[in-house]
This record gives structure tokens, sequence and C-alpha cells, in this order.
């Protein structure tokens, strides 16, 4: 039996406000938080700290900690999205599992980073919102480097290091301390094995139902490559009708291609997934390690191809991944702001919206 979670006062969402900007307007999501943190060039006594000088392991590299060790750095970043004008900051909880902090002998610690990752978002989210442009907090979902469904052994097709129980506590202890910390909504995003998504979804659901606090929820899968699947086999359709029983306020996908490439998928995904929103937010074209970003898109292709899927009425939802910068963002907001967004019938629209006012 999972432990009930922190309630947090209903009159402190802001659930039912967001589906009503999506029919409004093309909301704005931020950008890549790894590549920002980049910019800092933090070395291994950044990511240490005080509290972490003597600990075993190297932990360069392990982003989420920096909530505790550079706290700074992770609140400048969102101030920096949300002055180019993103609606929406994603907590730096990425890789903030229980399972993906054993990696660097943290898994102990991995509430904690939820909890604080939240806390610094709503804080400089409060501090931008306005009665006329309210801005949003989504905790953030990553996979974790564990997978339920590909085997890790290639001599063992059967073979797995993790397993769905696993996976759905370490994603409730994730939630849990993201809706204690102020997030708004759930981001469950980067999906490469549907599997994993699931476990995640059910753990979302056993927290609502522990805390009676609906959130909305949305669901973003990866594209890896030009076949059109994610990692675990499935195409966008499939994928979609996967996880479709979760309800979610929106369906989108991010990461592994840039916008370019990524077209083809959203538009099938923008037809398939008829009864919710669909977000948006591609990598800044291909990986090129002589640019700032490490990717090789500026901002003002990366706009221009995001309001070419505005015009074209697939997205409600749009922002970076991997190598998009406030400027990314900044340039994004520009160019969408001409666009109405995707429709979404009335019935569907207020079946959405009685959902999250019902919780």
């Amino acid at each position: 039996m999972m432990p009930a979670a922190p309630v947090r006062s209903r009159a402190y969402t802001r659930a039912a406000q967001l589906p009503l900007l999506l029919k409004q307007r093309i909301v704005i999501i931020d950008g890549a938080m790894g590549t920002m943190i980049q910019r800092y060039k933090l070395g291994e006594a950044d990511f240490r700290g005080q509290r972490f000088t003597d600990h075993a392991r190297d932990l360069k590299g392990n982003n989420d900690l920096l909530q505790l060790t550079r706290p700074d750095v992770v609140r400048e970043i969102h101030h920096q999205y949300l002055a180019a004008g993103a609606d929406l900051i994603e907590t730096n909880t990425f890789g903030a599992t229980r399972i993906a902090q054993e990696d660097y002998g943290l898994g102990h610690i991995a509430r904690e980073l939820n909890l604080v990752g939240a806390r610094l978002a709503r804080e400089v989210a409060d501090l931008h919102s306005t009665p006329d442009k309210p801005r949003f907090v989504a905790g953030a979902l990553g996979p974790t480097p564990r997978t339920a469904s590909i085997s890790p052994d290639v001599n063992d097709a059967g073979a797995r290091n993790t397993s769905f129980d696993d996976l759905r506590a370490a994603y409730y202890e994730q939630a849990s301390a993201l809706l204690e910390g102020g997030c708004d909504l759930f981001l469950v995003e980067t999906i490469f094995d549907t599997l994993n998504a699931k476990a995640a979804i059910f753990a979302l659901d056993e927290l609502m139902e522990a805390t009676g606090e609906r959130l909305p929820v949305i669901i973003s899968g990866t594209v890896t490559d030009a076949s059109g699947r994610i990692l675990s086999g499935q195409t966008v359709p499939a994928f979609w009708h996967s996880v479709r029983h979760a309800r979610p306020l929106a369906v989108g996908l991010n990461c592994a291609l840039g916008a370019a490439v990524m077209r083809p998928y959203i538009e099938e995904l923008s037809k398939v997934a008829g009864d919710t929103f669909i977000s948006c937010y591609p990598n800044a074209g291909l990986p090129n390690p002589m640019s700032e970003t490490g990717f090789d898109e500026t901002p003002d292709v990366t706009g221009s191809m995001l309001a070419e899927f505005a015009a074209a009425g697939f997205v409600n939802l749009v922002g970076g991944c991997c190598g998009t910068t406030p400027e990314h963002i900044a340039e994004i907001a520009r160019r969408v702001a001409a666009y109405r967004p995707r429709g979404l019938n009335d019935r569907l629209f207020s079946g959405l919206v009685s959902d999250l006012s019902a919780a």
C-alpha cells in the first residue's frame, strides 16, 4: 500500500486555468535545462557543494542535484525562460527518480530533489505571474536509465534490470514530492518505453486518488529516428492508443529529433489524438559540437519551423528540448503568436475541463 501524499489546497492549483488558456492561444513551454546548465561551465565542486564534498562517486553531470548545491543557477535559468515568454516551466527533475539517482549513489535523496526542485520553480513562476499572464509549473517526470520493455543484455532477450512495480514506486515518490512542492501539472516526458510511461501514469493515478487532487497530465513521447517509432517499437498512433486511457490534457513529442524531421510524426499525432491537445518541443536540430549550444539550429530556424506547425493547425503547446535556449523560446513565442491553436471540439474540451474541476 502506497503512503498518502501531502495534500495541497485545491484553491492553490491552476488546474482549470490551463485548458482555458490552451483554447485561446498557443501556450509556450520552456527550453532545455541541460543546455543552459552547460553555459555556466560548472565543475565537480559546484555539483558537490559543501554537503556532498566527501561523496564517494563523481557527481558532475547530475543536473538534478543543483537544486541543492547551486539553486542560484536553477533559479536563474527559470527566470530567463519566463522572461523570454514561457507560460510553463518544467521543474529541474528530469532524472530525479530514486532509480536514476542510484547511478550516483544518491537514491536516498530523490524525494528531497523533487520537493526542492518544485519549490524553486514555483517561487520563480509566482514572481512572473500576473492576472493577465499566469505562469505554470510542470512537474517533470523523465525516463529512467532502466527500461521495463528492453533487455540490457544482447544475449538474453528476456533479461530486465527493473520491474513495473519498482518504476511505479519510484514515480510515486517523485510525483508526491513534486505535488507537495507546488507543481500545477505533471509532465511525463521523453518516453522511449511505453511500459515505463504506464508505470508513471499508474503512479499518478494512485497519487491523485490518495490526495483527492486531480492535476492535469501531459504525456510526451520520443521518436528516436526516421523509422517513426519510439525505442520500444511503437509507431506514433500505437503509442497514443497505449496511453489514451490516462485522459491526458495533452499528448505530444519531444527530444531526439529537430522540428524538420519531427514534422510528419507530429502531424500524424495531431490527426489521431483528436480528443486532447497536442504538444511539441523538438531539439534545436542536429547535434553540432562547433555551436555554442551543441546543436545546429539558430532561434530563427527553430522559431520558423514551429510557426509552420502552428499555421498548419498541428499544435497547442510548443517549446524546445535539447539545444534550445531562452533566445529560441522568445523567437518561438513571437512567431506562433500570429496563429490560432489547434482546435478541439466543444464536447471534448468540456470533458477535459470537467475532469479537472470535479477533483
